[in-house]
């Protein structure tokens, strides 16, 4: 009995050493990571210019890290802006993506130029889990315009985990008053 019990164990082992060897893809070392480009930063400059009465700013409030039971304990997150033109139509202009730090201190801006987002189309920009330049408050300011009435989803969505449980959770931007 005991030899018939082994035997079934070594060849379950056996199979799923077998099973487990062959689904592993073999890599290939002629084949080239894949370079993954924003297309938002390729030729994406808009060339309409801008009328004050159009221009249109956001706030978007975004946690690159959050408390986790103490105020000296933190759980770092990554965060994505999304950026959507819910239009079917229009294009959606954005003349600026600045991104600010809980003191309020801008950290970067993502635009040196209007870029466009052609109708029903989405751009995302993400702050790593490692980057803690922003902290708990921090938040990004859109400019934005068209040249009809548009209502563009501005988002943010925040992903973190604790131990073995992983959250996520949204926020959404609000329009603000224009200095």
């Amino acid at each position: 009995m005991k030899t018939s019990v082994f035997k079934i164990f070594g060849y379950c082992t056996m199979a799923l050493l077998v099973h487990t060897m062959s689904s592993c893809k073999e890599v290939n070392p002629k084949e080239q990571p894949v370079e993954i480009l924003d297309d938002h930063t390729l030729n994406r400059r808009a060339n309409a210019t801008i009328s004050d009465s159009l221009l249109r700013q956001v706030y978007v409030p975004i946690y690159s890290d959050i408390y986790n039971q103490t105020r000296d304990t933190r759980t770092l997150l990554t965060a994505t802006l999304s950026i959507r033109n819910t239009s079917i139509r229009d294009s959606l202009f954005v003349s600026k993506i600045d991104y600010y730090n809980t003191q309020g201190d801008l950290v970067r801006s993502y635009l040196d130029a209007p870029i466009y987002l052609k109708p029903m189309e989405t751009i995302d920009y993400v702050i790593e889990q490692q980057d803690t330049s922003g902290g708990s408050g921090a938040n990004f300011i859109i400019d934005w315009y068209s040249k009809k009435k548009l209502n563009p989803l501005f988002q943010a969505v925040m992903v973190g985990g604790l131990g073995a449980q992983a959250f996520s959770f949204t926020t959404e931007g609000v329009e603000v008053e224009q200095e």
